[in-house]
């Protein structure tokens, strides 16, 4: 906690003289010696919902099987305890791995190369534990009275799912939710290798995916690494942190809410 509060400080320091809004909605311009971080928020717009795209359904959907379809079943599986630990597995693989790993088979395999859905797809690989593993505790923290009472009036187990158990746990799937955009967000070293380094605002909006684009975490690395920037980037980093914490502090409400 000390740690993390000293590095608030720092990155305060560093950025608030530097932080106003013309930086955050500019463009760079090398020729004026001006530097804004529009082209990276476009960018990082673009990955979180291309990620939350193709993430969202498969977590959810995974969590929901893991918890009704078999967690209640009464028997033991070892498919799902060889899912639990290959979720596990997932969570601890360090991101410079997600983004060689995105690069060779998005990237080359599948003939993507450097683009933003590269990126997205290696970061929706990235984000599917955290929703998992939350969805999972939300589901579980609904009654299972709830649950019987569905049944005894009737219901299939998939009409229980959907009419009873998601909507009482639609805080805790949110919550799974914004704990995912704040991981993607805060996300550059998978993306140097997936997504690249172009600063370019979009050309085509429709087709921008399949183009190389800087995310502003990227962006902010780019910025420092030229050596000329580097307040600016602070400024950036102090602007992407209060989201963060914003973000983060509401997914804890809704997921204390949901219990």
């Amino acid at each position: 906690m000390t740690a993390m509060m000293a590095i608030l400080f720092y990155i305060l320091l560093r950025g608030a003289s530097k932080l106003r809004l013309s930086l955050l909605i500019g463009q760079p311009s090398p020729l004026k010696g001006e530097y804004g971080f529009l082209p990276g928020l476009v960018n990082t717009l673009y990955i979180v919902v291309l990620t939350l795209l193709a993430a969202v359904p498969v977590g959810i959907g995974a969590a929901v099987y893991l918890n009704e379809y078999v967690g209640r079943s009464g028997r033991p599986s070892r498919l799902v305890r060889l899912i639990n630990l290959m979720v596990e597995a997932l969570a601890g693989i360090p991101s410079i791995v997600y983004g060689l790993f995105g690069a060779v088979f998005f990237g080359e395999a599948l003939r993507l190369g450097y683009s933003i859905l590269t990126g997205s797809l290696t970061l929706s690989l990235m984000a599917l534990p955290i929703i998992i593993r939350a969805s999972q505790e939300s589901l579980a923290a609904v009654p299972q009275c709830l649950r019987e009472g569905a049944l005894g009036c009737g219901a299939s187990q998939w009409q229980m799912i959907w009419s009873v158990v998601l909507p009482c746990a639609k805080r805790g799937l949110l919550s799974s939710v914004l704990l995912a955009v704040g991981r993607i967000m805060g996300e550059s070293a998978a993306l140097l290798f997936t997504a690249g380094a172009a600063v370019n605002l979009p050309k085509n909006w429709l087709t921008h995916p399949l183009a190389s684009g800087a995310s502003l975490t990227v962006q902010m690395y780019l910025g420092v690494s030229s050596g000329k920037y580097i307040d600016e980037a602070f400024a950036a980093a102090l602007a992407l942190a209060a989201v963060l914490l914003g973000i983060y502090l509401l997914a804890g409400i809704l997921g204390r809410e949901d219990k």
